[in-house]
Order: structure tokens, then sequence, then C-alpha cells
């Protein structure tokens, strides 16, 4: 089966322990971007999966895509040109310090994408799975308009079509951007939709439901979350699966991890994991939708066993430094089952 992802690539610079961008004189480098993460964690889990982009035609570019190929992931049909590789700089936080992220992306060469630059007649002949998110609808509107004709060019394929909400308020700046819109329109051909607490309400205006799990004696109120996923469900009544991600934080090194799986009509919902000490918690929801597709197709009859593969996966992303997470099948349902931390030898 073969999964193809669509987003922007950047470098990630972030600062070592818990300095400020404001102090020291280097910074750690590593690739990032939503759809980029998810390609890569398909990889390791031995999926088939293509990640399609645009990267400056320079010695930055080609270096993002072997960055990508060394973990297999198929990036022929990457489109070069434009100035630059999109940046962001990260501060992890500290105690009560939250972290902050930075993003130097204007006029990257993903920013500067036109319509039409994307063959996605030749891309998606032999796709199964497009996957994309709100990021790459907020970036410009070229690129919305790129996402939403692989969008309506797949489902007249047949292709399946996966979505992240994936929303964040300080991208949607290009003139006559709409998030509500935009997120609303791709969510209506979607099969699976993934988001936090945050997002699903960004996208549908309903109210959260409060997730306070403090430890995982935590019980969570099934009824509730029936109700709140039938109304959603009539808002997007093409969506078979919706998956809530729950982080409570309970400090900056302190996080409970948890998720409510809605399967047609069923509600599930997954052990509650308690990771302390936090390593890395960027791309923690990349890691998520991953596991998810791979599981899904993996064990095509578990919905259970879906949504603990992927929160297990989700869970280990928070011990792995960088964007992406670098854990296999294996490791994750050895996680399920309550790794321990041994020396495995």
């Amino acid at each position: 089966m073969k999964i193809v992802t669509f987003g922007e690539i950047m470098l990630r610079l972030s600062k070592h322990g818990a300095m400020r961008l404001t102090q020291g004189n280097s910074f750690d480098a590593n690739y990032g971007g939503s759809e980029a993460n998810v390609a890569v964690s398909l990889a390791m889990l031995g999926d088939d999966v293509e990640y399609v982009t645009r990267v400056p035609d320079n010695a930055i570019g080609e270096a993002a895509l072997m960055h990508l190929r060394e973990y297999g992931v198929d990036v022929s049909h990457t489109v070069k040109g434009g100035k630059r590789l999109g940046t962001y700089y990260f501060e992890p936080s500290a105690a009560m310090r939250s972290s902050r992220v930075v993003y130097d992306r204007d006029d990257s060469a993903f920013n500067t994408l036109s319509f039409g630059d994307i063959n996605w007649e030749q891309i998606l002949k032999e796709t199964a799975l497009f996957h994309c998110s709100g990021i790459t609808c907020a970036t410009s509107q070229d690129a919305l308009d790129t996402t939403m004709d692989a969008v309506h060019r797949a489902f007249e394929s047949g292709v399946e079509l996966t979505c992240d909400i994936n929303y964040r308020a300080n991208l949607w700046k290009y003139p006559g951007a709409n998030a509500r819109k935009a997120l609303d329109e791709l969510m209506q051909y979607s099969s699976f939709i993934f988001g936090d607490q945050n997002e699903w309400y960004v996208a549908s205006g309903l109210d959260p439901i409060p997730f306070t799990a403090l430890d995982e004696s935590y019980q969570f109120d099934i009824d509730a979350y029936r109700r709140y996923f039938d109304r959603l469900h009539k808002m997007f009544p093409r969506a078979e699966r919706m998956l809530m991600a729950h982080r409570n934080q309970l400090s900056f090194q302190h996080h409970v991890n948890a998720g409510v799986l809605w399967a047609n009509g069923e509600i599930y919902t997954s052990r509650i994991y308690d990771i302390q000490p936090i390593v890395d918690q960027m791309g923690v929801g990349d890691a998520w939708v991953a596991a998810f597709i791979h599981a899904r197709h993996r064990w095509p009859d578990d919905d259970r066993h879906c949504l603990e593969f992927s929160t297990a996966a989700a869970s280990l992303k928070n011990t792995v430094p960088g964007d992406q997470n670098l854990v296999s099948e294996q490791e994750i349902l050895a996680a399920m089952q309550g790794g321990n931390g041994r020396i495995d030898r």
C-alpha cells in the first residue's frame, strides 16, 4: 500500500538544555515538519511512503532530501526551486517556563510554491492513501489550493484521505486566510481525522471535554464522549474514525498522555501513559497519526488495538530527541506491554 504525504520540511534549530533563544552561541540542527514526520514514522514502521514537497535547488535542499532518503522515504516527485529552506527555532521549556517556537519560513521554497507545480495525476496513480494537514493549508493560498487539488483528485480516484487538523494560529496570515473554512473542507473528505482538544474546538466550535488526568487512575466519561463525537460525525459525515489526543502537562518534564477514538459509532479509550521525564515533546501528534495509519491497515478489524498502538507510539516519541519518531513496530508493541527500560541485549 503506497502512502503519500504532502507538506513543508524545515530545518529545526534548537537550543541546548534549558537555554533561551537569546543565550549561547550554538544550536542543535534537526529536520522537521508535520507531514515529513509522518512520512519518516511510516517508513520506520515498514510502510511504502512518499513525501511530496518543494525545496531549494541547492545543497541545503539536497541535505533535507538526503535525510528523508536515509529513513527510506521516497522523494522522487519533489519539486525544486525557490530561495531557501524554511526554518524554525525551538526553545525548550523549563519549570514554569513554556517552550517557544519562532518560525522563519517567509519566502521559503515551499511558501512560494505555485499552484500547478505538483503533478498530482502522476503521483496519485498508484496511491492508496493520501495524508495532509492544516499546517500545509496555512502556509499560503497556493499551498491551500494545491492541497485541495490533491484532495479532490484523490477522492475522485478512490484514494483514502486522512488529515491532521494541526491548527497553528500564527501561520494563517496570508490575504484571505480562513482557517475554519479551509479545515472544514479538508475534513469533509477525510475518512480519518486527528486532532487534540483545542484543534477539534477550532474546527467544530464544540466545547471540548476537559482532560484532567494526573495519573493512570483517571476515568473517562464515555457517555460524554459518545455525545460529543456523535455531534462531530453529523458535521463530518464521511469520517469513519476520529481520534482525539489528550496531553495533560503536569510540568515541563512530566506529561500524561491518552487518546479517545470514535470508530463507526463506537467509543474506545486508551491506556493512560504517565511520562516522566520528557526528552522532546515535538512531533508527538505526528507520531500518533503515523502509527494509527499504519495500525489501521495492519490490524483492520481491531480498532481498540489500533488506538493502543498509536497512543503507545506517541508516548514513545516523548523519549526521542528531534521531531521524528524513530521507533519500530516491535518497540511500540513492547511499550504496549509495559516496557520497563531494561537493557535489550
